[in-house]
């Protein structure tokens, strides 16, 4: 039962009873209505800024997970550049040196990206900046790392190609020292053993019994084993690459074939007298990139600092040759 409601009338000096139209009650109720709404929003507000909602809370702990998986990430790229940069610094400053080829520029290990925005699809989130950092960061060190890796493989090529030169140069004496006689002549002017003037010899003459073992001076393909040259009489090339060839002349027979490969050491023939000779001796030559070299300055692989003393003294003596 609705309570009646009373207003006093001064004019009457006496209470009446007070009459309430419909729409008077609607608007009042109205105004209950949102003057309860208001105060519900107020309560929601001022509950929500004191206390969170299981959402809020979970939202909370993904954002923290977030940022300490930022802070783990950077942590490890640091971790990742300082490695990085160790490897760079060997690389500049001992492969490379060691190879004879140019460091690789500061600017060029570490340039940036140019050109298009490439994070504008990480913009307009919440941690949109820490992202992005992030983003940035593991790109310039994949692109970095991605150098260091062609770098690296450019050092293995240039160790295999060094291996090679190394095993290729022609670095002992074509004749074992206890098989030589004594070495006849050096590389330089001597007088010719036939027309007695005085000319250039291109190679050295080593002087030993006929049948004495000849050794190839390092690995190379064996570019001719014939005597159709005039004056070395059965003779035999080999191009050892990297600009190097070798020449074994006046055998009396072969122990190769042309395009047989070989290695240093290898038996390729045997001293003769055959050509233009004048007593059993293996005339030796070396040519780098086209030009006749002396090949005494090749001796380093079988000889002692005081064996390469003497050779080198008798080298320089100016007599006759042998071819």
């Amino acid at each position: 039962m609705a309570k009646v409601k009373y207003y006093y009338n001064p004019d009457t000096l006496s209470y009446q009873k007070i009459h309430l139209r419909k729409r008077e009650k609607f608007r009042n109720f109205l105004l209950m209505l949102l003057a309860s709404l208001i105060l519900m929003f107020l309560g929601y507000v001022i509950f929500t800024s004191i206390f969170e909602s299981p959402k809020e809370k979970e939202l909370k702990r993904q954002l923290e997970f977030v940022k300490l998986n930022e802070q783990l990430h950077s942590k490890r790229i640091k971790q990742m550049e300082g490695v990085l940069s160790e490897i760079q610094d060997r690389d500049n400053n001992i492969y490379r040196l060691y190879f004879e080829v140019n460091p690789i520029p500061e600017e060029q290990r570490k340039a940036g990206f140019g050109g298009v925005n490439r994070y504008k699809s990480l913009e307009g989130f919440d941690n949109s900046e820490m992202v992005i950092d992030v983003t940035k960061n593991m790109d310039i060190l994949a692109k970095q790392l991605y150098i260091q890796s062609k770098s690296l493989d450019e050092i293995v090529k240039l160790a295999d190609d060094k291996e090679k030169l190394l095993a290729a140069i022609p670095a002992i004496q074509p004749v074992k020292k206890g098989d030589l006689k004594r070495m006849a002549s050096g590389y330089g002017w001597r007088t010719d053993p036939f027309t007695k003037a005085r000319k250039k010899h291109y190679g050295m003459d080593f002087s030993a019994p006929i049948g004495t073992p000849v050794y190839a001076s390092g690995d190379g393909i064996v570019k001719r084993a014939d005597q159709r040259a005039s004056g070395f009489g059965k003779h035999i090339e080999i191009n050892h690459g990297f600009g190097y060839i070798t020449l074994y002349a006046h055998l009396s027979k072969y122990n190769v074939r042309k395009g047989q490969r070989v290695k240093r050491g290898d038996l390729i023939g045997f001293v003769g007298t055959t050509g233009r000779s004048q007593g059993p001796h293996l005339h030796y030559e070396v040519h780098k990139n086209g030009v006749k070299v002396n090949p005494i300055n090749y001796y380093y692989g079988n000889l002692s600092p005081e064996e390469f003393l003497a050779m080198q003294k008798a080298a320089q003596i100016e007599g006759q040759s042998l071819d």
